[in-house]
Order: structure tokens, then sequence, then C-alpha cells
């Protein structure tokens, strides 16, 4: 199958270049450029997988989020002003977890094999669930309330319906990856040298869109463990608590349903293409820019201005959610109509599902299809040393 030149993206001009290079071992000037050669020359000391077979988009270039902050915040500095909870954010989630424990009562008699079992699942359940999934990762950010406590507890609820615990753990996982975008090593969005040999075929990439949530629930724990705190600890028992009560009042099937609506928000479900279309490169990348030492930024960030933001808290706008973490969903479009003239140049996604049929069947999109980083960042929610902690206010910055 030949490369489709079809594009999912607009194509639109490109923005004045407000990258700045990677300080690589604390160097500068000539001795940087020799290193960068250096390092270059030798394939940037690489998974020898990815070299031999096929390699990600390797980049010097800061990550394009925190320069772009900067000098829209100098344009614009009422932009700030948009940061901080969203009181609403309780409300829907409530309304959500006791929407599924209303479908899982009704199913409670239903066999699991049944097209309406499986139906409502996918059309009501997944699409649920997917909101909850969105709801904790608003909620990581402290955008809920304005303790971070509330935050954390509140987000074992959102977890309740999911069936398995895992927002205690998303939270230090999806700060590292908004703090180290690319970094090899430590963004667990990126996907491992053997997903890249191993599924970087159309039967691959189907089989990687059909279980993606296991991937997405696997993969951080095979690249580094974050630590065990009290909040998972809560997070274990509550989910626990709650799985029994639904088995005991309600019986397995009801329990089935919570789990089946999890697989299927990461499964093929429109909503699960936000997935993708978050990092994933799908414009063109010309052989300068594919050659790490020329610098040369590569798009890594899409946005989506579709009508699915209305179910999934506006996680399509993806740029302007990495720009400013802390501003809330419900302010993202306020945030894009302020600084429209950074964002109207980016390359946008237009459909969530011709981004998964795209992925699938284009043979120039795939797992290898990220922009990776050798140097930078740090891990959130470490104790190992204090020196390479993050502070709270540098978390949320």
């Amino acid at each position: 199958m030949a490369p489709s030149i079809a594009s999912t993206t607009t194509s639109i001009p490109a923005a004045p270049n407000l990258q700045k290079t990677i300080r690589l071992g604390g160097k500068g000037g000539e001795e940087e450029e020799e290193h960068v050669r250096d390092a270059a020359s030798s394939d940037l000391q690489r998974d020898p997988i990815e070299v031999k077979y096929r390699d990600f988009f390797w980049t010097y270039t800061e990550e394009p989020h925190r320069t772009r902050r900067l000098a829209i915040i100098k344009a614009h500095p009422e932009v700030t002003k948009l940061c901080g909870p969203e009181p609403l954010t309780k409300y829907v989630v409530l309304f959500v977890v006791a929407l599924q424990v209303l479908c899982a009562y009704l199913l409670r008699g239903a066999s699991f094999f049944s097209a309406p079992f499986w139906l409502l699942a996918y059309v009501v359940g997944a699409t649920a669930n997917q909101n909850l999934f969105l709801a904790i990762h608003e909620i990581s950010h402290n955008l809920a309330f304005r303790s971070p406590t509330a935050n954390r507890l509140f987000a074992i609820v959102a977890n309740l319906p999911i069936g398995v615990p895992y927002s205690a753990s998303f939270r230090p996982y999806h700060l590292t990856h908004h703090k180290s975008l690319g970094v090899d090593g430590l963004d667990t969005d990126l996907p491992t040298a053997l997903e890249a040999l191993f599924l970087d075929s159309i039967l691959g990439k189907a089989f990687f869109c059909t279980f993606q949530i296991f991937f997405y629930a696997v993969r951080p724990m095979c690249v580094y463990r974050v630590p065990f705190t009290w909040v998972s600890a809560a997070n274990v028992a509550a989910q626990v608590a709650f799985d029994l009560v639904v088995l005991k009042t309600l019986g397995g099937t009801s329990l089935l349903y919570f789990l089946l609506s999890s697989f299927l928000a990461g499964s093929l479900h429109p909503l699960a293409g936000h997935f993708i279309a978050e990092h994933y490169v799908y414009e063109t990348v010309t052989p300068s820019q594919a050659d790490p030492a020329n610098r040369l930024p590569v798009p890594e960030t899409y946005s989506y201005y579709g009508p699915l933001n209305l179910l999934t808290y506006n996680v399509g706008l993806h740029n302007e959610h990495h720009d400013f973490p802390a501003v809330p969903w419900t302010r993202l479009p306020r945030l894009y109509e302020i600084a429209s003239e950074f964002y109207d140049v980016l390359p946008r996604h237009e459909s969530w599902v011709y981004v998964i049929w795209r992925f699938i069947f284009d043979e120039s999109v795939g797992i290898r299809c990220r922009v990776k980083r050798r140097e930078g960042g740090r891990l959130v929610g470490q104790k190992t040393a204090p020196t390479a902690a993050w502070k709270e206010n540098e978390i949320e910055a």
C-alpha cells in the first residue's frame, strides 16, 4: 500500500520559530554544537531496535509549549486570569457517575452476550467512562477544587464506574508527561521500541487501536514505577469496596458493564481517537526535520475543535491545554480566542474518527510517528532525590 498523501490535518503556513535548543549536559556555544554533532553521528545512543527498523522522530529542540506559553503571556497577559478551578466539574462528574450506576442497575438481569447489553455499553457506557477518564485528567491538574487533597479524593469518586483503580497513579505519570514531553524513559505516553517493531503494520495498528486501553495501562509500569502513597491505598480500597457492593447488590453482570464500558472507551470508539490525535505526527516531515542535528521542530501536539469536545472536557484543545495546564476545560475556548494568532497557524485534526482510520490504513502514519528527546525533563512524584523533585508550584506552572 502506497503512503497516502491525504491528511487529516489542516495545512497552514508555519508559525514563527519559537523553539530553542535543549542544553545538553550543561554545555553551550561551540561545545554544544560539537556535542550535538557527535550525538547525531552515534544515533543518539538509541535502542538498536529503533535504529535497525523504523525509527521515531528524534529532536534536540525544547518541547514547544513552555516557549509558546511565555510568548502568549507576553502578548496577552490577561490569559493568566483564566487559570483556576472550575466548580462545574464536580457536578458533571457526579451526574456521569450516577448515570453509569443507573445503567448498571437497568442491566442487572441482562445477558452479557445480548445485543442490548453491548449496544448500551458502547453508546452510553463507553462515552460515559471516556468522560470520566478525562474528568480524572482534569482533576489531576487540581482543576475541580482549590484543595489538592480534595482533588485527589474526588478523582477516586470519578474512578468508581471505571471498575479498576488508577486515578492515584495516573496523576504522577500524567504530570511527568507534561513536564517531560517526548523525553524517552520519562514520558510514558510514548510507544516503546518493541511496540513500534511488532505493531507497525495495518494488522498491528488495528490491534493497537482495539486494545490501546491496555497499552496505556501497562506501559507506564514497564517504563518506571511511581510510589505507592496513601492516596493510592485509598484509591484501591474505595474501588474494591465499590466493586464488592456492586457484585453483592446488582450482580456480576453489572460489574461487567462497568469493565466493558472502560474497555470500549479505549478501543475502536470515536472518543478514543483523542489518544492518538494528541501527539502522533500526522504532518509530512521533511528529511531536514527528521535529522535531529538540524534542530528543526516537528509538529508534536495537535488540537481538534469539533463537537466531540462537548463530551470530553475540551481535551481536543490540546495545544491550548499543554500551553496552559492550569486553565480548566470551560475556559480553553476563551484561551483560543484570545491567542488565536498563535493557534490558527498550527496543524489540527478535523475528525477523531478519521484519525483512527488513517492511523490504521495509512503507511505514512504509525506507531513510530512520535517525537522523542533524549535529554530534559524530570519525574513527578518521586522521593529519591530532593534536588530532582518538582515543587508543587512548578508542577502547576
